[in-house]
């Protein structure tokens, strides 16, 4: 009788946050899962497919701003473009998956197949308006007079404890930390087309006296 196969383990199952970057002419699409911080650019290893170190340090600066070097694994598909455009798009799709990671869940959009669940942002424009507004610089508070008979606080009076954050407040830290690095802006700049009547985009012919 022939011998029966051991039953194959059933697959863990596993959450992945997807976002797609751009730079030039270069698409990145990149899925974030938890791991302990393997990173493939088209299935090989970052430093390997990135040889310059000003291109391996744009694809790690979402993950060390954040903080999670050594806590996710990230897979991307990197297409068109050079390697420095590949770099920039790598960067910005991986921006954008994390702050999706962080983002509360009424901006996620997920879909299950199986044993893989696959989260992207949920843009409502509605909302960004209204966030926007709400960012608006208020006009500085005129400081409060101290009077002469208020209480100064006696040296060595240790200031009082602050509550512990809340993992809202340190998920929306996160995605204020990619914002203001630039992280999830788009690089717009491109090459400027050529010119007609010009040997390029603003270089002209060679004069000639004769």
């Amino acid at each position: 009788m022939a011998e029966k196969k051991p039953a194959k383990a059933p697959k863990a199952h596993r959450t992945y946050y997807i976002a797609t970057g751009r730079r030039k002419t270069a698409v990145a699409r990149v899925r974030v899962t938890e791991g302990k911080g393997q990173v493939l650019i088209n299935g090989k290893p970052f430093d390997q497919y990135f040889n310059e170190d000003k291109d391996r340090g744009a694809v790690l600066g979402p993950l060390k701003i954040t903080d999670q070097l050594t806590r996710v694994d990230v897979f991307v598909t990197a297409k068109g473009g050079g390697i420095t455009g590949q770099a920039g798009a790598v960067s910005q799709g991986l921006a954008r998956a994390m702050k999706t990671m962080f983002s509360p869940a009424d901006e996620q959009k997920a879909k299950v197949f199986g044993t893989t669940t696959v989260i992207k942002a949920l843009r409502d424009e509605k909302k960004e308006q209204a966030r926007a507004k709400a960012i608006a610089p208020k006009p500085a508070a005129p400081a409060a007079p101290v009077n002469e008979g208020t209480p100064l606080i006696p040296v060595g009076t240790a200031p009082a404890a602050a509550a512990p954050a809340s993992p809202a407040d340190i998920a929306s830290g996160m995605v204020k930390k990619l914002r203001d690095s630039g992280y999830l802006t788009r690089d717009a700049r491109m090459k400027e087309r050529k010119k007609y009547g010009l040997r390029g985009a603003r270089r002209g012919t060679q004069f000639s006296k004769r």
